[in-house]
């Protein structure tokens, strides 16, 4: 199984946008959820972090994204981060199959964010450090 990335539905509310991918990898769930819930992890693919309490409500420095809190947290699942200036991140993990898991992703923020070109790039980054 190799990854691939879909893009889902934009939205825009009023000055809120909301973008969506899904993202099927070639990893278990319990494989994948190191790279969107801890600190190595994430800065191998997505952007550099300089903290991460992994908890709820722990304190969370995305380099390129701002600063904030988690705001969900559930091991092997879910992970999002409110942070000002880039809004709120989720990460979704879903069993795929026997091997594979799909990633859920959400970035809802205001203004300026990054591109969906930017996340397709990190996305491929993810897998690529996954296969």
């Amino acid at each position: 199984m190799h990854g691939s990335i879909e893009q889902g539905m934009s939205q825009t509310h009023g000055n809120t946008h909301i973008r969506h991918f899904l993202v099927r990898l070639p990893r278990s769930m319990e494989e994948v959820w190191p790279a969107v819930a801890d600190a190595e992890g994430l800065s191998a693919w997505c952007t550099p972090v300089d903290v991460l309490e992994p908890r709820l409500d722990g304190m969370v420095a995305l380099r390129d994204l701002g600063a904030g809190r988690i705001t969900a947290w559930d091991v092997d699942r879910v992970a999002e981060y409110t942070v000002e200036g880039g809004g709120r991140l989720r990460f979704h993990l879903e069993r795929d199959g026997e091997r594979g898991s799909t990633l859920r992703f959400t970035h809802e923020y205001q203004g300026e964010g990054a591109t969906e070109t930017e996340w397709r790039n990190r996305f491929e980054r993810l897998i690529e450090q996954l296969d």
